[in-house]
């Protein structure tokens, strides 16, 4: 076996803590039947529906199809999207214990209708977000904090998820760096909209349009990414940036260290996107917690999103699948 691959092997003795926005990712399948009389669109006959955990939950569903010992720290709402979402969390092997079910907070849902003609591949055609909004009453974010401190015991490494949604807000930055301070884990994170906020931890993977609009300048070519990304990466204070660049691969920036671009694997047409840097930021973090080098550690998140991205729907990488890549890349 290959040095990938033999980190890889060492997932399964990891233990890997999830903090963040879980979200319920939903599929409706339908075929086109006709077109309605009351208004020039097509009428969707509903063939099937299909929920998967989305955010925080599917970084964890991903963590535990690599073979790692998963606790999601989350919350939901206490309704029915809510009990399926954390059904399907733990269906997929992940700990639950530490997810708070509240009836106060609405399970943030995103609804994809897929449609297309008999026996023809089904196209997204519209999304419905059902968002709750930012920010969480003090009685559970008192809780949340309570779970944190709990979880953490005994972890690896630690995963922020912020969709902006109030689990995983800059107060529970500071919780982790707090908890860590002693045993020094792998803390990574994956912020859409306030990475600033979240300054002096391990990692983060921001993708080329963040880096962007963080620094507020463009860049014309790899040089004058790799350039703002070690910017960034100084400013906040992090040992090292994973910038995602979707059909270009990755770009590394490690802390003394020559940028390093990694090409994408695969298909340049990918089938969907959709969850890809869930599935990044969680083998990205597992390669780390297993004592991969930031190098390896990109290299196999690469590989698992180059899996993930030719599957549809929010899917997740299984370990064999990851193997078999690291293999696979070690001839090629």
């Amino acid at each position: 076996m290959n040095h990938l691959a033999d980190i890889v092997g060492a997932f399964s003795q990891k233990r890997i803590v999830v903090i963040g926005d879980s979200i319920a990712d939903q599929f409706i399948y339908g075929e086109i039947s006709r077109v309605s009389r009351e208004a020039p669109v097509f009428i969707l006959r509903h063939e099937h529906t299909e929920t998967a955990p989305g955010g925080a939950g599917n970084c964890a569903a991903n963590l535990a199809g690599l073979g790692a010992q998963v606790t999601l720290v989350s919350v939901l709402g206490n309704d029915e999207t809510g009990q399926i979402l954390s059904g399907k969390l733990r269906e997929a092997g992940v700990d639950c214990s530490h997810v708070l079910l509240s009836d106060r907070q609405r399970t943030t849902t995103k609804v994809r209708v897929l449609a297309g003609q008999i026996h023809s591949t089904r196209q997204q055609v519209i999304r419905i977000d059902y968002d709750h909004k930012p920010g969480l009453a003090p009685e559970i974010r008192d809780q949340l904090h309570t779970s944190i401190a709990a979880a953490m015991t005994g972890a690896d490494a630690v995963i922020i998820s912020d969709y902006n949604y109030g689990v995983a807000d800059p107060t529970i930055g500071d919780l982790v760096r707090a908890a860590v301070r002693v045993r020094r884990i792998p803390v990574l994170v994956d912020s859409r909209f306030r990475l600033a906020e979240f300054s002096g931890f391990t990692s983060a993977t921001p993708n080329e349009d963040e880096v962007t609009g963080l620094l507020g300048a463009e860049f014309a070519d790899e040089a004058g990414l790799a350039s703002a990304a070690e910017q960034l990466r100084s400013q906040m204070k992090y040992q090292a940036l994973l910038v995602t660049r979707g059909g270009q691969g990755m770009t590394l920036i490690e802390a003394n260290t020559a940028p390093l671009q990694i090409e994408a694997v695969g298909s340049r047409q990918p089938v969907d996107v959709t969850g890809a840097g869930d599935t990044v930021i969680a083998t990205y973090a597992l390669g780390l917690a297993a004592g991969a080098s930031f190098a390896d550690a990109a290299r196999l998140a690469n590989l698992a999103g180059g899996i993930v991205v030719m599957k549809r729907g929010t899917a997740t990488v299984t370990n064999p699948e990851l193997l078999s890549a690291a293999l696979r890349d070690s001839h090629g």
